[in-house]
């Protein structure tokens, strides 16, 4: 059980942290963040960006259990050996704490707005599959390697680097890589994640076959793979608290697919999700200020949860 963090408003480091610390208090096993600079609406006054992978370094000394990521890092933000650097080092000053959520990007007027180039899909896949080459590529390399490590894709080119990131955890961060497509991502998932992510919408049963058909191609076994699942969520004892909560997530889309109720009315969802395949579900948190909610999905749904983390001392049931 994890907290994914899409603030509807974007957010100071003060309250990123303040959610995390609430995560780690309710007994999550991670807390994660998107990785985007604008929200729903581009022209939204209120919203306050901040750099991913800069608040996730903040969290890693200010936090002490919990596991990190990005839920997902967008490729086109930052050059290859450079996000492979950042994450390493953040790794490490989490003790080894980090996880990568990594896919094409696909929010246009995001990287418009930012100075950000931003081609065509087929060209984005392309750059996705050289990122994670040279990512994981750089990782598994040894300091001092002769020859060090080098690439040459279409779109990046690493030459003989022998002082390659070191991560804290070795060969590197586990990769989660997801989406709804049926083709490239779950070819990109198979070859390089640790964990896929069904994304929201759709068949998500079928999702996960797409993905185990995809290991068996390459002579993968599915089962070395985790199959997780996202839920925009909505929690309270009252029926305003849960009205209250249902308003603040970001788009209809989000309300449609979201588990809006009580914690019986969670648990049963999550109990949902995990009948279908999902070993690990992220609950879409759009309200950064909310910890009350947090802190009530860890004392009257974790519990519930086969294998979530007990509050009191964080360990798994």
């Amino acid at each position: 059980m994890r907290v994914l963090m899409e603030p509807r408003h974007g957010a100071r480091y003060a309250d990123i942290l303040a959610l995390a610390l609430a995560t780690e208090r309710a007994g999550f096993e991670a807390f994660f963040r998107s990785d985007h600079l604008l929200g729903v609406d581009p022209h939204d006054p209120e919203y306050r960006p901040t750099d991913c992978w800069t608040t996730l370094g903040g969290l890693a000394r200010d936090t002490s259990r919990v596991r990190l990521g990005s839920l997902v890092t967008a490729a086109t933000f930052r050059p290859p050996g450079l996000l492979a650097t950042i994450v390493a080092s953040v790794d490490e000053m989490s003790g080894g704490r980090i996880e990568l959520g990594i896919g094409t990007g696909w929010y246009g007027r995001e990287h418009d707005a930012f100075g950000l180039g931003f081609p065509a899909t087929g060209q984005r896949f392309d750059r996705l599959d050289e990122a994670l080459a040279i990512i994981t590529g750089l990782w598994a390399t040894e300091p001092g390697a002769e020859p060090g490590f080098s690439f040459a894709g279409e779109h990046f080119r690493i030459d003989d680097n022998r002082t390659p990131p070191r991560p804290a955890q070795r060969p590197g961060p586990p990769i989660i890589i997801g989406g709804a497509g049926p083709k490239r991502t779950p070819a990109l998932a198979a070859r390089y994640a640790t964990e896929f992510n069904g994304a929201l919408g759709g068949d998500l049963r079928e999702r996960y076959a797409i993905f185990d058909r995809a290991c068996e191609v390459i002579g993968r076994d599915p089962g070395q793979a985790g199959h997780s699942a996202v839920l925009p969520v909505a929690c309270g004892t009252t029926s305003a608290d849960v009205q209250r909560r249902a308003e603040v997530i970001g788009s209809e889309f989000m309300r449609t697919h979201a588990a809006i109720g009580t914690p019986q009315h969670l648990t049963d969802r999550i109990a949902e999700l995990a009948g279908i395949g999902a070993d690990t579900v992220y609950l879409h948190i759009y309200d950064v200020h909310d910890l009350d909610q947090i802190a009530l999905i860890g004392a009257e749904v974790l519990p519930h949860v086969p294998g979530a983390a007990r509050p009191e001392t964080g360990v798994t049931s």
